[in-house]
């Protein structure tokens, strides 16, 4: 027992759990927590930012990126509910973040007086918008609420959690027990029949499919073992990306799979929701359980998954054990594999061949591939750009391709990969995003230089919300509204801030700009412009029927 307050006791228990930054925006609720962090700088570094939205976002490209928790520390009441995007955000995409906020002050709480950024029940709030939310309620209560916290985010399904303290009681000293580190319970074991089970649907399938998601990440050894152990070929959507390689033989992008999509007889999906086969060939309308004539695998660790959709063959399990677990009953039974190489070379050759047509966003992207290292982070948004990148980028390593998941969160790409950037300040990241995107966040430039975040930004500008403007032209009669963007020289904003700037108008003259950005090692910002209307829609490569 030694004595402490609330914040210094919250800050031990992050330190004690390997935190090494937090991203922060003070305020009369929290200065305990910052006095605190203040204190600890030397162990755990506060990275501020200009708006609540970013300090969540940045969180989760941290968390996203590495698989380490990503923590950030709003002012309660509007603060908090500014970060609500980047929590749904990291509830969708299973990343594991925490958010620690004040609330008004004790003698307050409940009272509906209307106190300084005072919510109605701002904790059942957070308790619907994350995996785990707690109030702390005295100052010794702190490490065991803050551990409950971590242990609920960093276990499986992972995901946002968020503690809360009165703004008084994180002021308030008294003694507090040890704050250690919490231990996360570890994943079940595989069963033995439910593997048995996806075993004899293996035997029995002719042209399986892997199809890899968030929850397979950390797992990418086992299942490129598992892919290669049937000759399956692998694909991701957008967290699935890089479990396998696109430059290995099994590692496809979605216009590949496609074309060997009609004759798959057995799903086999790990650590996803299975979004490509549901729904992108399927229907974002109607709810389809089953897909005739192919049987479903599942592994994932939420059980509630396996009745989302009509699984013949459920393995509830960690990623990682599950695999292997899978793995090995095939070695053990002899099992031969079953899929074709030369189809799925002829498959990977023909997509590539065909994504040619969307231009010029596949050139772009291919002058950004050649310049980043294999190891370099692309951060993608929502954009014509981007969505082309979940056929068009080359994805050769786990993590490195961030995205946003289902949500599909506008705005979330330039402050997430302010984020991924602090996490591996020795690594490549580059951000591209359009231009309504990047304005969600732009004054967040202020942050990239003042804590010399070396951040590549390409700015993608159009002039409009590009997916809206043609939805309305094609099939609403042209009846344009809310679409059309004006926008600043982006150019010359950048150079206000003090970030290098860079203006381009073709991928050739992108490939010296980035070259000079990435060198660098210095915020930097690419404005490339596009003439308005002229880019080819990415969508008949994401959008199939079946």
């Amino acid at each position: 027992m030694s004595e402490r307050t609330t914040g210094e006791a919250i800050v031990d228990v992050l330190i004690a759990n390997g935190v090494d930054t937090v991203f922060g925006l003070p305020g009369v609720q929290t200065y305990a927590l910052f006095d605190a962090l203040y204190r600890r700088r030397n162990v755990v570094r506060t990275v501020g930012a200009r708006h609540e939205q970013a300090l969540a976002y940045m969180a989760f490209g941290y968390a996203r990126s590495t698989g380490k928790l990503g923590v950030y520390a709003p002012v309660p009441g509007p603060g908090v509910l500014n970060t609500a995007a980047a929590m749904c955000t990291a509830y969708g995409a299973c990343v594991p973040t925490l958010c620690i906020t004040g609330d008004v002050p004790s003698d307050f709480r409940r009272k509906g007086r209307g106190h300084l950024h005072e919510l109605p029940d701002q904790l059942g709030i957070l308790q619907r918008l994350t995996r785990h939310a707690r109030h702390i309620e005295r100052p010794r209560d702190a490490p065991a609420a803050v551990n409950a916290a971590i242990a609920a985010a960093m276990s499986g399904p992972q995901g946002p959690a968020a503690v809360s303290v009165c703004w008084d009681t994180l002021g308030e000293s008294a003694e507090i027990g040890p704050c250690g580190p919490v231990s996360i319970p570890s994943a079940p074991s595989p069963d033995p029949a439910q593997v048995a089970t996806c075993v004899r649907l293996i035997g029995e399938a002719r042209h399986p499919m892997i199809f890899a998601g968030s929850g397979a990440q950390h797992a990418a050894a086992a299942v490129q073992s598992l892919a290669e152990r049937l000759q399956a070929p692998v694909v991701g959507l957008r967290g699935g990306r890089g479990v396998v390689g696109q430059d290995r033989p099994l590692g496809l992008d979605m216009a590949a799979a496609w074309h060997l999509w009609r004759e798959v007889d057995l799903m086999v999906g790990i650590g996803t929701r299975l979004d490509i086969p549901f729904m992108y060939w399927g229907s974002m309308m109607k709810a389809h359980r089953s897909l005739p004539g192919r049987k479903l695998i599942r592994v994932d660790i939420d059980p509630a998954e396996m009745n989302k959709l009509d699984t013949d063959g459920p393995l509830i399990a960690d990623a990682e054990k599950g695999v292997r677990a899978l793995v090995a009953a095939l070695d053990a039974t002899g099992h031969a594999a079953s899929g074709d190489p030369g189809k799925i070379a002829a498959a990977k050759d023909r997509a590539a061949a065909e994504v040619r047509r969307v231009q010029p966003q596949i050139d772009y992207l291919d002058v950004i591939r050649e310049m980043l290292p294999r190891d370099g982070f692309l951060v993608e948004e929502l954009s014509q750009v981007g969505f082309a990148s979940y056929f068009g980028w080359p994805v050769y390593e786990p993590r490195t391709y961030v995205s946003c998941g289902y949500q599909g969160t506008l705005g979330f790409g330039f402050p997430t990969a302010l984020g991924v950037k602090v996490a591996n300040p020795d690594r490549a990241v580059v951000s591209i995003t359009g231009d309504g995107g990047f304005m969600f966040a732009m004054p967040e430039l202020a942050t990239a230089v003042q804590y010399g975040i070396g951040l590549v930004t390409i700015v993608f500008d159009n002039s409009a919300f590009e997916n809206v403007r043609r939805d309305q032209q094609q099939r609403f009669g042209g009846r344009e509204i809310g679409s059309r963007l004006v926008n600043p020289d982006f150019h010359d904003l950048a150079r206000t801030f003090g970030v290098a700037a860079y203006r381009v108008d073709s991928p050739k003259a992108l490939r010296p700009a980035l070259q000079r950005a990435l060198a660098s090692h210095a915020p930097a910002l690419i404005h490339v412009q596009i003439t308005p209307a002229t880019e080819v829609s990415p969508w008949s490569f994401i959008m199939r029927n079946r």
